[in-house]
């Protein structure tokens, strides 16, 4: 039986929507009765997850762009807003990885951009194309699928990595000003969940302990329903997280200056110590 209407939300766009990730989310809130976006390159598996969404009592709209392309972007989500309405979530899962685990210095330059772009330009078309709306209408919520690869030193795909930490300081520029309008904005780090691209990674060769999609895409439900809206501009880990206490302690947290992109001060002498908006030593969740 299909989900009602969340309160709040009752039009999502998802971008990647044709596989994967993205394609759970998008069948997730489907089933929760929100009407859904389903942005894509492949038209084909873009209209054969609308055909699951609609089965699960709720519309879906399917609006062919390259997330880098910004006018095709604008293009789509005119499309789903004549046909569905405001947008009132955006989730921006488009995503893609290097080739290989080059160094720096040895990636292919063309590639190396291209994961950057699709990765973080994505987003950030997409966040200008919906935004402005939002904004008007005091009322959205953005989930951008981020990475523990933004957070952890690697020198594996660092076109990937320099993307999501891109990602990362975007959601902590923008989740101030949009608090002001009424807008949220959350970073969510699925884990290693099991798709064609995590499969085509070495460095999850022969790995077995995948993370369940399931955590994620609670997750995203989870925050179209204004649950985890107090952990605005947070850096969340599906696998890992117990979303019910961060909600809990979101006004602690957000003093602390916790789960957000912060530099750590050697000590109370180094002169980073008293910059505005550092984090405090010792906090850690």
């Amino acid at each position: 039986m299909p989900g009602e209407a969340v309160p709040g939300t009752s039009v999502a766009v998802v971008t990647g929507a044709g596989r994967g990730i993205g394609r759970a989310i998008a069948l997730g809130l489907a089933g929760q009765g929100i009407s859904v976006g389903l942005l894509g390159r492949d038209l084909a598996r873009l209209e054969a997850v609308a055909r699951a969404g609609e089965a699960r009592g709720a519309a879906a709209v399917v609006a062919v762009a390259d997330v880098r392309d910004a006018r095709a972007v604008r293009a789509a989500v005119a499309t789903v807003e004549e046909q569905l309405g405001p947008i009132d979530l955006l989730v921006n899962n488009a995503g893609v990885v290097d080739r290989a685990e080059a160094q720096l210095w040895e990636a292919d330059p063309d590639d190396w951009w291209r994961v950057f772009d699709v990765n973080f330009r994505g987003a950030v078309t997409l966040c200008q194309a919906v935004l402005p709306a939002m904004v008007a209408r005091r009322r959205g919520r953005i989930v951008n699928i981020n990475s523990m690869a933004a957070v952890r030193r690697d020198h594996r795909y660092t076109g990937y990595r320099a993307a999501k930490a891109a990602l990362l300081a975007l959601t902590g520029t923008l989740a101030d000003p949009l608090a002001e309008q009424g807008v949220t904005v959350l970073e969510l780090s699925p884990g290693a969940v099991e798709t064609a691209m995590t499969r085509g990674m070495a460095m999850f060769a022969g790995r077995t302990d995948w993370t369940s999609v399931d955590l994620v895409v609670e997750a995203v439900v989870r925050a179209s329903r204004g649950e985890l809206d107090g952990l605005s501009g947070m850096f969340l880990h599906a696998p890992v997280d117990d979303l019910t206490e961060l909600a809990h302690h979101a006004d602690d947290l957000r003093r602390a200056g916790a789960r957000t992109l912060r530099l750590t001060p050697t000590g109370p002498s180094d002169p980073l110590a008293s910059l505005p908006g550092r984090q405090p030593s010792g906090v850690r969740r």
